[in-house]
């Protein structure tokens, strides 16, 4: 997904750079993704339509308040971002896929997104700043 998933890069000792924004993700791949395959599931069988249908049970979850994004992430996202609740820290614009890009942007802090397809899968993303 991000060039860098860590919250500075080399010119932006501070944290957020101008045109940043901080978003944290729940990626949940499918037999079709870029790379089927995660630290959770060596091989990723299940069809997209699975993907989205599972996401959408997380997504019941975040909105009733049971789960957070991030609570979520640590044991379901198929990112390596699981392990920090699925920070993805600072990217700006042209870092991330053209998909993510434009639904994270259209976040406001503290919203998530509905589902999200990319190449890599399917995603709920909440912009944190």
């Amino acid at each position: 997904m991000a060039t860098h998933h860590s919250a500075a890069t080399h010119n932006d000792v501070g944290g957020q750079g101008e045109g940043k924004i901080r978003c944290s993700h729940l990626l949940v791949k499918h037999r079709d993704s870029r790379r089927p395959s995660s630290w959770r599931e060596a091989e990723i069988t299940r069809t997209k339509e699975e993907a989205i249908e599972i996401l959408k049970g997380h997504e019941r979850r975040i909105q009733s308040g049971e789960a957070t994004l991030g609570d979520i992430a640590v044991s379901e996202s198929d990112c390596s971002s699981a392990r920090k609740k699925g920070d993805l820290g600072f990217f700006g614009h042209g870092e991330m896929q053209k998909e993510f890009e434009d639904a994270a942007f259209a976040l406001q802090p503290g919203q998530v997104s509905g589902v999200v397809e990319t190449a890599s899968g399917v995603h709920l993303i909440q912009r944190v700043q």
